[in-house]
């Protein structure tokens, strides 16, 4: 490892102190400030902030021109309640940092430390602290940022810990490793009457009852192939709690999930004719939105063999993931393969561990030295380094 004991404890603390604070995706401003903070004793040569909104961005340059590599991780926090007893829980109410977000920023705060003892030798490695990831709205904010121009890099990575793989146990591949996802908002609109005589309004309630169980019939997950589709549905809303109106607002949230983006837009329209047919149906007004919009993310192969290098060299176990890969999750980092070549591997938190989003998980400290070791090996295999005085 190229920090010493102390200064991997530094992290840690680091990490749990962020753990302690989370914020939602957009609301990043204290632990953006936390960051900015904490980068100033690895002394970058500059360092960018209000990035995409609330990203930092720290710049290490060589002495020589060359490539730029970017490592980005996240900063935000999900808006769920964390059920847990260790020291270092969220003191924020319903909020918590149980995607690991913190322990990604923490491995990227390891690498500062050691870019602060050797710079690279050319060309420049930045390190990324992206906003609002878990909206889907942060990639895409930090690259049409005017001030993203200036950090254009040549090669993208990133990683994010797995639960149910062994613990520090990398799953790398080519090709789709994310699927696309795209999160729709129906709503149905009719008329109110009294609950004694529903025949004198427009009630929403069989139009509904027919889309959550269609919705959920135009895909049901199964092998991850090109042909996967999945709907879940999240919410849903059904007039006011009272027992005196037959309602006349409906409302239904459903995530639709497609392996690539090119498929997206036949599952979009074969769940807008669905609710365009039961609207109908009942004489209903529909209105259909989208928001929480995921691209697919894909390893491109040049940045793969990088990191497979440096996990060989660093002696980190790892596969191809046959049965980690793809996930069913969505990640924006794939916007950045937009750019540049890019790709993400996945950490292993654990067989037994905690899932991302269980109000229980809690990100491993034991990844923050292996997470830093293989990037630092990927940064020194691109960039070379030199040691500053």
């Amino acid at each position: 490892m190229f920090l010493n004991g102390g200064e991997l404890d530094e992290i840690i603390t680091f990490r749990r102190e962020l753990h302690r604070k989370p914020e939602l995706s957009g609301e990043e401003i204290e632990t953006a400030a936390m960051v900015t903070r904490a980068l100033q004793s690895s002394e970058p040569d500059a360092i960018v902030t209000g990035l995409g909104g609330h990203g930092v961005a720290a710049i290490y340059q060589g002495t020589a021109d060359g490539p730029t590599v970017m490592i980005r991780a996240e900063l935000d926090a999900l808006p769920i309640e964390e059920l847990s007893t260790v020291p270092h829980r969220s003191e924020i109410a319903g909020k918590g940092h149980l995607c690991g977000h913190d322990g990604h920023t923490a491995i990227l705060m390891a690498l500062a430390k050691g870019l602060a003892h050797k710079r690279p030798a050319r060309g420049r490695t930045i390190l990324l602290f992206q906003p609002a990831e878990e909206n889907g709205a942060g990639a895409a904010a930090v690259l049409a940022d005017a001030k993203f121009a200036t950090l254009k890099p040549d090669f993208v990575f990133s990683l994010h810990n797995f639960p149910g793989l062994p613990l520090g146990h990398v799953a790398l591949a080519e090709g789709p490793v994310n699927c696309a996802s795209r999160g729709m908002k129906i709503t149905l609109s009719g008329k109110t009457a009294h609950a004694s005589c529903p025949e004198d309004g427009i009630a929403p309630t069989f139009a509904m009852a027919h889309l959550l169980a269609d919705l959920t019939g135009l895909g049901s997950g199964g092998s991850l192939d090109a042909d996967f589709t999945l709907v879940t549905v999240t919410h849903a809303r059904l007039g006011e709690p009272a027992f005196g109106i037959s309602p006349s607002h409906a409302e239904i949230w459903a995530t639709l999930r497609t392996l690539t983006d090119d498929r997206m837009g036949d599952l979009m329209q074969r769940a807008e004719v669905l609710v365009h047919k039961h609207a109908t149906a009942s004489r209903l007004t529909p209105s259909i939105s989208y928001e929480d919009i995921f691209h697919h993310c894909s390893n491109a192969p040049l940045t793969v063999d990088e990191l497979r290098r440096a996990l060989r060299e660093e002696g980190i176990s790892q596969d191809a993931g046959p049965t980690a890969l793809p996930m069913k999750a969505s990640e924006d980092f794939g916007l950045f393969g937009r750019v540049a070549p890019s790709a993400m591997f996945f950490l292993g938190a654990g067989e037994n561990h905690p899932r991302l989003h269980n109000p229980d998980y809690d990100f491993p400290d034991a990844l923050i030295e292996v997470g830093a070791r293989a990037f630092m090996r990927t940064i020194r295999n691109l960039l070379g380094y030199c040691i500053i005085p």
